[in-house]
């Protein structure tokens, strides 16, 4: 079980492995924020009831951004259409060696794709 944790502690999510791969997209929000982003089953993520965080919603309104409505940090998304069995949970929340943590770069801002696979 690993555990992310906002900067003031009153949002926290635990997962049930540290990520080994993680996408670092670039898209408006993402490049802004800085997010390194650990999928998981939203089955398989624990959020108590109490932690505070709010969504932001916007464009195509697929995506829930949530951050900690007191330290602002970016927590995590969720998908709002249903088909997606994955959430998101941005792994600068926590304690990793990236050393051994794969850094994918997914272009989000334009083509879509993965750019560490060949074209």
């Amino acid at each position: 079980m690993i555990e992310a944790v906002c900067h003031c502690g009153a949002a926290r999510l635990s997962a049930p492995q540290a990520p080994s791969v993680v996408t670092e997209c670039n898209c408006s929000i993402c490049r802004r924020t800085g997010a390194r982003w650990a999928y998981y089953s939203p089955r398989e993520v624990i959020l108590p009831d109490g932690a505070r965080t709010e969504a932001y919603v916007w464009g195509d309104r697929m995506l829930a951004f949530h951050r900690c409505r007191t330290c602002g940090c970016l927590t995590h998304w969720q998908s709002l259409d249903g088909a997606r069995d994955r959430m998101a949970i941005n792994a600068r929340m926590m304690d990793l060696d990236w050393d051994k943590v794969r850094i994918r770069p997914f272009d989000g801002a334009n083509t879509w794709a993965y750019l560490d696979e060949p074209a």
